[in-house]
């Protein structure tokens, strides 16, 4: 099982780097960010061990747990990618080197209020690029307002957005959503994308994401 982590992981490195380079963008400025959610610990060991620092989790307890267990691994950083409720904050708060779906603003002023003091949580504001009912995420047209109330906000600083667009195998639609995300964020002068799975971190890339949230094709499929 180690060697397969060791060998999709340095897999979806080339393929970052190759699409970094058809962009014309220095394999540096992509984050490759390992979406461990329902993993066990001991895989995120291994693919620490093969030089991979981002890990990306769903769950607040879960991260609070795999944070607790491998507070050995120095340099780690933990992503928070998933939605969150209020009464569940605390947990992103103390660990989280970032947190990647922001959508609500008592969310917001949650988290505020438990990094005060702290170094300031680097948000991602997640936005329903593909006007989907059953996703989550704010419409284009309610950013203006909810970022310029963030952005008050003691605690955190708002980096970027974050979007998880349709899954679609027509590659023009999907590039366009990703360029939909890109020319938003260029708009509120936010100058990071959290954009691209496993399905679609290259396009994703060649549309200017500065992380991508890779599991499967890293850990493999989920039970």
């Amino acid at each position: 099982m180690g060697s397969r982590i060791v060998e999709r992981l340095a897999s979806v490195q080339a393929r970052v780097a190759q699409a970094c380079a058809r962009a014309g963008r220095p394999v540096e400025s992509v984050t490759l960010v390992a979406v461990s959610k329902l993993k066990p610990a001991a895989l995120i060991r291994e693919a620490y061990a093969a030089g991979q620092r981002d890990f990306g989790e769903n769950y607040a307890q879960e991260l609070r747990d795999k944070a607790a267990e491998l507070a050995d691994l120095e340099g780690l950083r933990w992503h928070a990618i998933g939605p969150l409720q209020t009464n569940k904050v605390k947990y992103v708060a103390k660990v989280a080197h970032a947190f990647h779906a922001l959508e609500r603003l008592e969310v917001a002023r949650e988290l505020s209020k438990r990094r005060e003091g702290a170094t300031p949580l680097p948000c991602y504001v997640e936005v329903n690029v593909g006007g989907e009912s059953t996703k989550s995420g704010l419409e284009p047209s309610a950013l203006p307002e909810f970022v310029a109330q963030v952005r008050a906000l003691p605690g955190l600083q708002l980096v970027g957005l974050m979007s998880l667009p349709p899954p679609t195998d027509d590659t023009a639609r999907a590039r366009g959503y990703f360029q939909a995300l890109r020319e938003l964020a260029r708009h509120h002068g936010l100058p990071q994308l959290s954009m691209g799975t496993t399905h679609d971190f290259e396009l994703a890339i060649e549309a200017g994401a500065t992380h991508v949230r890779v599991g499967t094709a890293i850990f493999g499929e989920r039970d």
